[in-house]
């Protein structure tokens, strides 16, 4: 680790002197310490960060139990604890000075001049940049305590939460804070700070509690493997957006940042090699030794890593303090549409243009390509070891995904930012539609059959996903009553608080709008006619009257919008100043007819699909009672016809005289029935 923070340094001063971004400036200039200084500061906060999400991964995930059968130490989990707890401590620190230097290279001020810290009070409390530093520093404090506290699975995953929030926060900053595609530049660099904390403070955690692992350093290695590979598949795609959205052609790669994104590309292709290297002849070398320390081949690779690592942040951090050659602000007189939303207002929608109309939400994109990738890779594992799965579950998937793909980053997402009518439109797909086909390609059973078991006591992805399916928290939301409550209560929730103008107005309002929608309706979905494994589902009667509630309640929200005389979020919708299409209080109403009247169609396609299951089960009822009888050769029918038989000997007993009144029907006491 040592070896790739001092080549990170070097590297990170080489690049920026290089490009000129250390040099002094004409107008204000904070001194040569400050300047110099800064970019150590942020590329050893990046690697402390990245060492903290590391370690606690390897936690949550990848770490062998100390209670396994394999020679695992019993202090693996703890030393990764401790290695996330120093790291997030590191990056507190390192976070406080970086605010520091940060704000006197804005301003041009050394820290030594009279008032500065005033003003740097004012910055961190005021201005979004410094309240963004403010932010990163005080959830890397939280990390640090979380992180010292770590057991086991579950709490490791309860301290990356703040980092990770800290890491989306960071993508607010630098280039992307003013980038024309500010959500499409956001996105990329989340996942190229997530994908290179994994990638980078996974193999630096490993190389720390290495001496804890004993014999399972094979397992562990093998284990963190396809994760690198995953981080290196988002590195690269997130790398290519952003030198997409910050050049305006090749002959932009001649110029010094050019150059510095040639560099990254030929180290991050040499990691890539490396890592290959890696997998094949090294992994398989790694068994268990007599004195339970990692061989050399082993410290040596790592060794090489970790310094071409630390090169390749060293060149991310001088190249995101260079100057893009690409035109990355908005600039001129922009229109209330590009002040409002950030992006020129789209011409009227037409067929073709819903269609055609993209506005890539990175995330979510790569979150719907990554899913369909696994759902795949799954179906050809079980048929690989001879299983059968259903091919209409994998169109369902494949249909589902992209369908979700396109309706966050197609015409509804272009055209739903400006027109609230195509908004519902986007968001009726999502919680209607998206939801029944992802339920009836069953990916929680795919997921259980395909996933291997883990035999020691830690947790993989088909111990997450089960344990999480089967926690109190999944048996309460995914109950029938809860999920039809939730489905159709989150609507009002959603459109009337500042949940809605939140999503319109920032990245992570999207993602988690979507994110909620689309589990919402996936657990109402599966409650009613879905696969996988939930909780015990009501009888059909009861599912159809959930389902018809719900379209009740479905009507009377469209209804309201109707016939509602104010906007919601008027300073939204209201200000775009849009030359065609109706006004906003008529496009909302159209919003509102479009909420009562499109749900109708995948409510009456899953009324269809509850009466056939209830025909079905039927059937089967039907077949197992035939079943059952041939074994018992009738004997229940025999025994009925019995009991009939008794009841007309007593009856005739009962009425010797023949009492029996006139045209009531005679049948001879022992007439069985068939």
């Amino acid at each position: 680790m040592i070896v790739g923070a001092v080549v990170a340094v070097v590297v990170v001063l080489a690049s920026g002197g290089w490009s000129g971004a250390w040099q002094a400036t004409a107008l204000a200039d904070p001194g040569a310490l400050v300047r110099w200084s800064s970019p150590i500061v942020t590329v050893l906060s990046e690697l402390a960060a990245a060492v903290t999400v590391g370690a606690l991964f390897l936690v949550v995930a990848i770490l062998p139990s100390g209670s396994s059968r394999e020679a695992v130490g019993a202090k693996a989990w703890p030393a990764a604890g401790v290695v996330a707890g120093a790291g997030a401590g590191m990056w507190t620190v390192l976070s406080i000075v970086d605010a520091v230097l940060t704000y006197a290279r804005i301003t041009g001020t050394s820290p030594q001049a009279e008032g500065f810290g005033s003003q740097l009070a004012l910055y961190v409390g005021s201005v979004s940049g410094g309240r963004t530093l403010l932010g990163v520093t005080v959830l890397a404090a939280i990390t640090t305590v979380l992180a010292l506290l770590v057991t086991g699975p579950r709490s490791a995953v309860v301290a990356a939460v703040p980092a990770l929030t800290a890491f989306a926060l960071w993508s607010q900053t630098g280039h992307a804070s003013g980038d024309a595609n500010h959500e499409l530049a956001v996105g990329a660099m989340f996942l190229h700070l997530v994908g290179a904390a994994l990638w980078i403070g996974g193999l630096a955690a490993i190389a720390l509690v290495a001496r804890h692992l004993g014999g399972a350093l094979g397992t562990t290695v093998a284990r963190w493997s396809p994760v690198a590979a995953w981080s290196l598949a988002a590195v690269v795609v997130s790398g290519l957006v952003n030198v997409v959205l910050r050049t305006d052609g090749p002959e932009d790669l001649t110029t010094p940042y050019g150059t510095l994104i040639v560099a990254k590309v030929l180290l991050t292709g040499g990691l890539a090699l490396l890592g290959l290297v890696h997998r094949r002849s090294v992994i398989p070398r790694l068994g268990p030794t007599a004195s339970g320390r990692a061989p050399a081949l082993f410290w040596r690779l790592v060794a090489v890593e970790l310094a071409v690592m630390g090169a390749v942040s060293g060149v991310a951090v001088g190249l995101g303090s260079t100057e893009p050659p690409g035109a990355v602000t908005a600039s001129g007189d922009l229109t209330p549409a590009e002040v409002i939303t950030g992006h020129p207002l789209p011409p009227a929608p037409t067929v073709e243009l819903w269609l055609t109309s993209f506005r890539w939400d990175l995330i979510i994109a790569a979150g719907c390509a990554s899913a369909l990738v696994v759902y795949l890779r799954w179906v050809r594992r079980l048929r690989a070891r001879g299983d059968r799965w259903p091919l209409t579950r994998t169109a369902c998937a494949v249909t589902g995904l992209v369908l979700l793909g396109w309706v966050t980053s197609g015409g509804p997402a272009v055209y739903g930012h400006v027109l609230f009518s195509a908004h519902m439109i986007q968001h009726m797909v999502l919680i209607m539609v998206v939801p029944i086909f992802l339920a009836l390609s069953a990916p929680v059973t795919l997921a259980a059959r395909a996933l291997p078991v883990r035999h020691d006591a830690s947790w993989g992805p088909r111990e997450w996903l089960l344990g999480l399916v089967h926690s109190r928290w999944a048996r309460f939301w995914s109950h029938p009553v809860v999920a039809a409550v939730n489905f159709a209560g989150s609507l009002v929730i959603f459109y009337y608080t500042p949940a809605f103008e939140y999503a319109l107005r920032w990245q992570i309002g999207t993602v988690l709008m979507v994110a909620h929608f689309t589990l919402a309706g996936y657990l109402f979905v599966n409650a009613l006619v879905g696969i996988d494994p939930g909780p015990r589902r009501p009888a059909f009667p009861i599912r159809l009257l959930l389902l018809f509630a719900t379209m009740v309640f479905h009507a009377f929200f469209g209804v309201a919008l109707v016939m509602q005389e104010t906007l919601l979020v008027p300073e939204w919708f209201g200000m775009l100043g849009r030359p065609w299409g109706p006004s906003a209080l008529e496009d909302q109403r159209d919003g509102g007819a479009i909420a009562w009247g499109i749900s109708e169609v995948p409510m009456l396609a899953l009324a269809i699909g509850i009466a056939l299951a209830w025909t079905k089960d039927d059937e089967r009822t039907a077949k197992r009672l035939d079943r059952a009888a041939d074994r018992s050769g009738h004997a229940d029918l025999a025994a009925y016809n019995a009991m009939l038989t008794r009841m007309a000997e007593r009856a005739d007993a009962n009425d010797p005289g023949g009492t029996e009144q006139p045209g009531s029907p005679k049948r001879s006491a022992g007439t069985p029935v068939d």
